[in-house]
C-alpha cells in the first residue's frame, strides 16, 4: 500500500501530469445537504476547474433530497442528476451505495472521486490529495482518505462505527487491510477501468466492500492511501448509526464468507455488465 500526505500533491504538479489527456470527474452524492453541498461545490469549481483546469466535471448525484440540494448545487456549478434518472431499469432504490454507482454511470472521466456533500471545512486540497497517487503513479488503481475528526468539539473522537465495527472487522477477517485507518471515508478515488469492474454494494456498506473488492481485484500494493488532514461533518446521533455499523457487518460476514455479489440483495453489478451502460459511450 502506497501512502502519502496531503501536502505531496501540489495542483501544479498534478497539472503537468494531466496534460497526457487523463480526464476527471468529481462526484458527491447526497440526500438534504443543503447547508454544505453548495460550499463544497464551489470551492471545487472555483479552485480546480477555473483557476485551474484540473477537473473536468463537478457531478452531485441526488437521492431524493426534500430541501434545497439541488438548486444549492446547481447554483454552485455542478452538474446535478437525479438518482433515480440514471439507469432507471434497475428501479428506485436510493441509499449511498446506488448513489455511488449511479454517479460512476452518469460520470464521464477516466478517474473518478467521490467526495462526501455534507463536509463544513471542505478543501480543494482533499480533491488534489487523492489525485496525487492516480495521476503520480500509474500502478496505483484506488485511493482512499484518511483523516481526523471531532464528536461534538471533542477532537479525535468521531468515527465510532469505524472505530467499534470496521477496523475491528478488518483486523479479524481483512488483516492484509489493516493499514487504512479510514475504511469507511466517502472520500476515495479510483480509475474507472477499475471501478466499472467491481459490484457495489447497497447503503453504507458501499465504503468497505470497495475496499476488499478493490484488493481481491487489484491487490494491496496497486492501492494507496492518503491523509487529508481535519475533516469536520455532522455527528449523526447514536440510533441513525445502527443501520450503518448493520451495513458494515453485512458486507465483512458476506465478503468473508466468499458470498458473490449476485446472491446478495440490492447489490448492483459491476457496470460492464450493463448493457445500457456499455453503450453510452
Amino acid at each position: 500500500m502506497h501512502t502519502s500526505a496531503l501536502a505531496d500533491h501540489p495542483v501544479e504538479e498534478l497539472l503537468d501530469h494531466h496534460e497526457d489527456g487523463t480526464t476527471i470527474s468529481v462526484c458527491l452524492p447526497a440526500r438534504n445537504e443543503a447547508a454544505t453541498v453548495g460550499l463544497v461545490v464551489a470551492r471545487i469549481v472555483d479552485e480546480l476547474t477555473v483557476r485551474h483546469p484540473l477537473v473536468d466535471e463537478v457531478i452531485v448525484v441526488d437521492d431524493g433530497s426534500t430541501d434545497a440540494t439541488v438548486a444549492v448545487a446547481r447554483a454552485a456549478g455542478a452538474v446535478v442528476v437525479s438518482a433515480s434518472d440514471v439507469l432507471p431499469e434497475f428501479g428506485p432504490a436510493t441509499g449511498k451505495g446506488e448513489a455511488m454507482w449511479k454517479a460512476l454511470a452518469a460520470s464521464s472521466g477516466d478517474v473518478v472521486v467521490w467526495c462526501d456533500a455534507d463536509i463544513r471545512d471542505f478543501d480543494p486540497r482533499f480533491v488534489t490529495g487523492l489525485l496525487g497517487p492516480l495521476l503520480g503513479d500509474s500502478s496505483v488503481g484506488f485511493v482512499k482518505a484518511c483523516y481526523r475528526r471531532d464528536l461534538d468539539g471533542r477532537p479525535g473522537e468521531g468515527g465510532r462505527v469505524t472505530e467499534l465495527v470496521a477496523r475491528p472487522l478488518l483486523r479479524l477477517l481483512f488483516p492484509h487491510l489493516v493499514g487504512f485507518a479510514q475504511p469507511l471515508a466517502g472520500e476515495c478515488a479510483g480509475r474507472r477501468s477499475v471501478l466499472e469492474q467491481l459490484p457495489f454494494a447497497p447503503g453504507y456498506g458501499v465504503d468497505l466492500a470497495l475496499l476488499v473488492d478493490v484488493a481481491a481485484h487489484l491487490g494491496v500494493e496497486a492501492m494507496a492511501q492518503v491523509d487529508l488532514g481535519h475533516r469536520s461533518h455532522r455527528n449523526r446521533p447514536l440510533h441513525e448509526l445502527a443501520p450503518q455499523a448493520e451495513a458494515v457487518l453485512a458486507v465483512a460476514l458476506a465478503r468473508a464468507a466468499s458470498e458473490p455479489s449476485s446472491v446478495l440483495s440490492g447489490w448492483r453489478p459491476p457496470l460492464v455488465e450493463v448493457a445500457a451502460y456499455r453503450t453510452q459511450g
